[in-house]
């Protein structure tokens, strides 16, 4: 062999074989049962691997007990144990399955090969060895290992990237969805300091919300609706229903006492005015799904399942699910609450009245989930007062 040839694979295997400190650290275990043959592989090996030699198969599993090699080059022909056996006990065992092997033999028929490279073999290299093959076959099968690890580190790290940078992502998520929340509220407790007649209205209409949907989804009624919305802001969404009061007098929101018809078709106006507003601040944004719900919920609560309703007459289910839900908690709310013009009813008084409103101003399934979650509603009431 040639000094040149010599001194070029002594480079590949060196700069294969170095650690960060310049050690040498890939380790090969050299399987043979020829003494004469160990002797020579392990003088070509030696200068640029670790190099372990091993008379029997018996010998290597006792080898791999204590160090698991970068590779192994195994012989076929041996007593006791050959390699054909010896590969399938490696390959069976979780531990070893994925140590490369290249076989020895001086066998040359392409069955025993094939056979091999079924076992798992990577390659195969004639006995008596040549120098320049040996550690040719041997430099490219390390070289893949390494580029082996290389991506496997790679991708551990692309998708420990990708595992915080969804983790980021939910995060900002929340904080978006904390601001809107937070905006929503704002918006809304300003309407309810404006109208001295509903304090705590916004709180108590928002729970009962909350309430008549876990019932919903408990009993699996309307579920493929409510299935699609979106839970996080649809009650932060409800805050608004009544955000066109910011628009009305004084002189009505707060009058003590009934409205004159005049005055109540002034009051009406508010349900346009807000659905106005939000509709101008979905035009500032792109991401508004929540408040498409919000202005779904501020323009059809006061629609009636009769047709009778106002702003639009809508009739049954031609009103949106928010809008008929909303309906019930606006209403029984209202009717527990005490206003200049009238006393607080009592919860059996307004559950009574809500019952007499199914089918004219409650659509009838909703009714039914009220009068599961009625008491609910009390505690509601007693919870959160004005």
């Amino acid at each position: 062999m040639s000094k040149f040839l010599i001194k070029k694979l002594q480079n590949i295997c060196q700069t294969l074989n170095k650690d960060s400190m310049g050690n040498i650290r890939n380790k090969i275990i050299l399987v043979d049962d020829n003494m004469s043959n160990l002797t020579m592989g392990k003088s070509i090996l030696q200068p640029f691997y670790k190099t372990y030699p091993a008379p029997s198969a018996t010998t290597l599993f006792e080898m791999l007990e204590n160090m698991i090699p970068d590779l192994i080059l195994l012989d076929i022909e041996m007593p006791e144990i050959n390699g054909f056996e010896a590969i399938k006990k490696l390959k069976a065992d979780e531990r070893f399955k994925d140590i490369p092997v290249i076989f020895l033999t001086v066998k040359n028929d392409e069955k025993s090969e094939l056979e091999g490279l079924e076992l798992g073999a990577v390659d195969y290299v004639s006995k008596p060895f040549s120098a320049p093959i040996l550690l040719k076959r041997i430099a490219n099968y390390i070289l893949i290992e390494h580029q082996k690890k290389d991506l496997f580190d790679s991708k551990a790290q692309i998708e420990n990237y990708a595992n915080n940078l969804e983790m980021k992502v939910k995060q900002k998520t929340k904080e978006v969805l904390k601001l809107k929340n937070a905006i929503l509220t704002t918006l809304a407790n300003l309407v309810e300091f404006r109208d001295e007649n509903t304090g705590g209205h916004i709180t108590r209409t928002m729970m009962y919300l909350a309430a008549l949907l876990n019932e919903m989804f408990r009993k699996k009624i309307y579920f493929e609706e409510i299935s699609k919305w979106n839970m996080e802001t649809i009650l932060p969404s409800s805050q608004l229903h009544d955000i066109g009061k910011i628009a009305i007098s004084d002189l009505i929101l707060n009058k003590p006492g009934e409205l004159t018809p005049e005055e109540f078709e002034i009051m009406k106006t508010h349900v346009n005015v807000g659905v106005e507003a939000i509709r101008k601040m979905i035009l500032s944004t792109r991401r508004n799904v929540f408040l498409n719900q919000t202005m779904t919920i501020a323009k059809t609560h006061h629609e009636k399942w009769d047709g009778s309703g106002y702003p639009a007459g809508l009739k049954g289910k031609a009103i949106p699910l928010e809008g008929r839900l909303m309906a019930i908690a606006d209403v029984y709310d209202a009717l527990v609450s005490e206003r200049p013009y009238k006393k607080a009813l009592t919860h059996e008084e307004a559950s009574r009245i809500i019952d007499d409103g199914s089918g004219s101003h409650f659509d009838p399934t909703l009714v039914e989930v009220f009068h599961g979650v009625k008491d609910e509603f009390a505690t509601i009431v007693e919870k959160v007062d004005d």
